[in-house]
């Protein structure tokens, strides 16, 4: 099936009690044995496992090509059960130049501390991934693609044969493309990870995290752990975020077209010293996005002539574009990462420049935005 047919039926057969065409929301903490041992639906206490929950996991799972999604409370708390899944204290782990900041702060102010060694590749790259890797030690390469926040673009196919050449697992954070854009899996990632906060709740109004898995054994040890740490997305979140997903390719379609509008603008503008943006002939991954995404994105950086003070006075001066962190929903936002979003990579090698500006371009009236982001430009 289809990606629009998958993200509407995987796991979400109507009711077998009522026929109601949408899976309900299982408000329950436990459930009925029928004796000692005896699960009906093998359902006992739903941190182990939720009916809501398990709609959402089977449709991820599906839409993304992987054995196993599982659901989490947050893209951070997927994030540390896989590290904790498949890292030890001592281990290594390389991380992306320009990780998003919250990633950042999970590896170098909570996971250092019990011991995960890290480093930032250089570049976007295979060969700056090879030159981070230590053999022996390197149990995971982490890449996002596009970056948070500069949009660079990694060939996952590539750096996958040099996390699988140093023993290592590739792991895909895919938020900013969406398993509509992009098929990580697909291209040999072995963990895509998720934030479905953002594009996949698509409404901003849930938090909520998710990994898929591509190889059983490795889904099973992280189902162990997700269970065992505790960090699952409740019912009504993941009910929120399945009735997103429905809609994901059709917003995809908009919030793409309406960003290369505005691209366009930011391009022709005065006060604008780069746009970064993978749709754009010029931007060096330009190619391997044409190759690994079925379209660019939704996500607009760019930096201005004025400087740090500039960027912030723009992102104030913005009606429309709501000022805000966050992304991925209907609403288009702006921010200004150094002192939002990025704030705790300052001062560290993952520090972004202070004249970057943020734009999640939403799915308004693009004629709209245009005008009040040419009116907050100045």
């Amino acid at each position: 099936m289809e990606f629009e047919t998958l993200a509407i039926h995987a796991g979400q057969e109507p009711d077998a009690a009522t026929g109601a065409v949408v899976p309900p929301i299982y408000q329950v903490s436990t459930y009925k044995q029928d004796g000692v041992g005896g699960l009906r639906g093998g359902y006992e206490y739903s941190r182990s496992a939720n009916p809501t929950r398990t709609a959402l996991e089977e449709c991820l799972a599906a839409i993304e090509g992987g054995r196993r999604g599982l659901a989490f409370a947050s893209g951070l708390a997927a994030e540390d059960t896989l590290l904790r899944t498949t890292c030890a204290p001592g281990d290594h782990v390389v991380i992306p130049g320009d990780a998003y900041g919250g990633t950042y702060r999970l590896f170098a102010q909570v996971q250092q501390r019990w011991g995960l060694d890290w480093t930032a590749s250089s570049g976007h790259d295979a060969d700056d991934v090879r030159a981070a890797v230590r053999p022996g030690a390197t149990k995971v390469v982490w890449v996002e693609t596009p970056t948070n926040p500069l949009l660079g673009i990694v060939d996952i196919a590539a750096v996958a044969d040099v996390a699988h050449d140093a023993g290592a697992i590739l792991v895909v954070d895919n938020t900013f493309a969406s398993p509509y854009l992009q098929q990580p899996l697909a291209l040999g990632a072995d963990v895509v990870v998720h934030s479905t906060t953002k594009y996949m709740g698509g409404h901003s109004d849930v938090i909520g995290g998710a990994l898929v898995v591509a190889d059983d054994e490795l889904a099973e040890r992280v189902t162990y752990h997700q269970n065992a740490m505790g960090a699952v997305a409740g019912p009504f979140d993941a009910w929120l975020v399945l009735r997103g997903i429905k809609t994901l390719g059709v917003r995809m379609d908009r919030h793409c077209a309406n960003a290369e509008r505005i691209t366009e603008v930011l391009t022709a503008h005065p006060k604008v010293a780069q746009v970064l943006y993978p749709g754009l002939p010029e931007h060096p991954g330009h190619e391997i996005a044409a190759k690994q995404m079925k379209a660019f994105g939704g996500m607009v950086s760019f930096r201005v002539t004025g400087g740090e003070e500039e960027a912030v006075a723009i992102c104030n001066r913005a009606e429309l574009f709501t000022l805000g962190e966050s992304l991925g929903g209907v609403e288009s936002l702006i921010e200004h990462p150094g002192r939002m979003t990025h704030a705790s990579a300052a001062g560290s090698p993952l520090e972004v420049p202070g004249d970057l500006v943020r734009l999640s371009v939403g799915i308004e009236s693009v004629d709209d935005l245009v005008e009040d982001l040419t009116r907050a430009l100045g």
